[in-house]
């Protein structure tokens, strides 16, 4: 029912394309005992996500994207019950047809953190941050180990290293201006990240934000939950912060702080612009677009902007 997603080209014309996609994810959902359950499409993420009546989730995955559908229900499993915030239990997995794979998981209560964010009292937005720090702390605290046959990027130094060599390029992709662009070489060699002997290796979210929170509004704006775990890595836990400052506290005056006292460590708001700049899925002119501007068009600003506390 779904055709072969195996370039960047397919991907572009199949997976947004929801009268392609929900065909097949019909026809799967009635494999899988859901004949007639109404599907419902979220609308953001990178792949296609489908409500599965009130209690279901169906999350699918193109066959270039298939070993993700191997690791999100992995890590799902290792997490499950062992963090103080709700996360997806998955009730199956498997193959589709021309190379898909799926994950079928519960539905977290609640409602989206950044669409709710706005709507959210200051005490409670406080409260949100604090719980969304334990749960990273508990998060990291987990043995990664059991992962490691699915997760990178095994040699940290190495990942890192090689990010450095591409984060010039990666941003001029982006269309970074000039001014920053030449900033960036210098700014990376003069930052001291931790080595790969002295990283504690930790199992990451890496893209810790308020689009992958839930709480709810009918309970105090409790936290109702974490989701997303297909990009998961192992590594420095600071590299986690890069999502937690740029979207879920947003150099909004005091949650930064709030969060690390909760979390129970701080980073340098230097080493966590110099993870910005390594992080995979870095961009920086969107975040220039997004977040509040520094007081001078310079890196060392910028870090002390968005991660100062």
């Amino acid at each position: 029912m779904l055709p072969e997603v195996n370039t960047d080209e397919e991907w572009d014309r199949v997976v947004p394309d929801d009268t392609i996609v929900r065909p097949g994810a019909e026809d799967l959902c009635a494999r899988l005992g859901f004949a007639g359950a109404g599907l419902t499409r979220y609308p953001a993420g990178s792949q296609p996500v489908y409500a599965v009546g009130d209690s279901h989730v169906l999350k699918l995955f193109p066959g270039m994207d298939a070993q993700d559908a191997v690791t999100e229900a992995r890590v799902l499993r290792h997490v499950d019950g062992r963090l103080p915030v709700p996360t997806p239990r998955v009730h199956g997995e498997g193959t589709y047809d021309n190379g898909w794979r799926y994950v079928l998981m519960s539905r977290l209560p609640g409602e989206d953190l950044a669409v709710a964010w706005a709507r959210i009292p200051r005490a409670d937005r406080e409260r949100v941050v604090t719980d969304a720090a334990e749960a990273l702390a508990a998060l990291h605290a987990l043995d990664p180990a059991p992962l490691a046959d699915v997760l990178g990027p095994g040699d940290w130094g190495a990942f890192t290293a090689g990010q450095r060599a591409g984060a010039v390029d990666r941003q001029r992709r982006c269309e970074l201006p000039d001014g920053w662009l030449e900033q960036i070489p210098g700014y990376l060699d003069s930052v001291p990240l931790p080595d790969a002997g002295s990283v504690r290796p930790a199992l990451l979210h890496t893209e810790f934000m308020r689009q992958h929170l839930t709480v709810d509004p009918a309970d105090g704006w409790r936290l109702t939950g974490l989701l997303d775990f297909e990009p998961a890595m192992i590594g420095d836990p600071a590299y986690d912060f890069v999502g937690v400052g740029l979207f879920v506290t947003r150099a909004e005056p005091g949650l930064l702080a709030r969060f690390m006292k909760a979390y129970g460590r701080s980073f340098e708001p230097r080493v966590l612009l110099a993870y910005t700049l390594l992080h995979v899925y870095s961009n920086l002119p969107w975040y220039l677009r997004e977040l509040p501007a520094p007081p001078e068009p310079t890196l060392d600003a910028l870090a002390e902007t968005w991660f100062g506390q």
